[in-house]
């Protein structure tokens, strides 16, 4: 494992342990078993470490969902995989996911291209796996972007909640399911010319 792989490794540690806020370069090295120097070699601040651990999660979020779909299985079959990927993702590393959620924005204009490329990767996936096969086989128009972009911002809150007040990831499940299933009927409805 590379020193970049290893404080990353440690950056995501420290942020379980003790918050993104307060975790210092410090505890970081100490999780990675590296120096400052180390550290300093690879980011220039903790801020570059944290924007390439949320990037690098994200795709692996992205990742995740994409393998656990099965674009021939029923539309409704695919709702339940996608978040089911999702819930299984959150739940491997819920400070992180919380960090992204409430703690990134406060990076300001640092943290917004990242934020945007987050939502454009998870708001394409999403369009792109409404356009699957069992999508097309129950007559269901392709996911818009507004719809998806509404999707995202609900289930990132109810995710944030949950994380936030300790309770099981898995409650995150129903909802979006529901969510996601009421979304792609209305989705159809949205399309209406007016």
């Amino acid at each position: 494992m590379t020193y970049r792989l290893r404080l990353l490794d440690g950056l995501a540690a420290a942020i379980s342990d003790k918050g993104y806020r307060e975790t210092t370069v410090a505890d970081i090295v100490r999780y990675a078993r590296t120096s400052k120097r180390t550290f300093y070699d690879q980011f220039g601040t903790k801020e570059d470490g944290f924007l390439e651990l949320l990037r690098a999660n994200n795709a692996a979020l992205v990742e995740g969902i994409q393998t656990a779909v099965d674009p021939e299985a029923s539309w409704t079959d695919q709702i339940g995989q996608a978040v089911g990927a999702y819930v299984d993702h959150i739940a491997s590393a819920p400070a992180i996911t919380l960090s992204w959620i409430r703690e990134l924005p406060a990076l300001g204009s640092r943290a917004r291209p990242l934020q945007r490329a987050a939502l454009r990767e998870l708001t394409d996936l999403l369009i792109e796996l409404s356009g699957s096969v069992g999508f097309q086989r129950a007559g269901l128009p392709r996911l818009t972007e507004p719809m998806a972009i509404i999707l995202l911002g609900g289930l990132r809150e109810l995710t944030a909640l949950i994380v936030e007040d300790g309770r099981d990831i898995h409650d995150i499940y129903g909802p979006a399911v529901a969510a996601s299933t009421a979304i792609m009927t209305a989705n159809s409805v949205e399309q209406q010319p007016r």
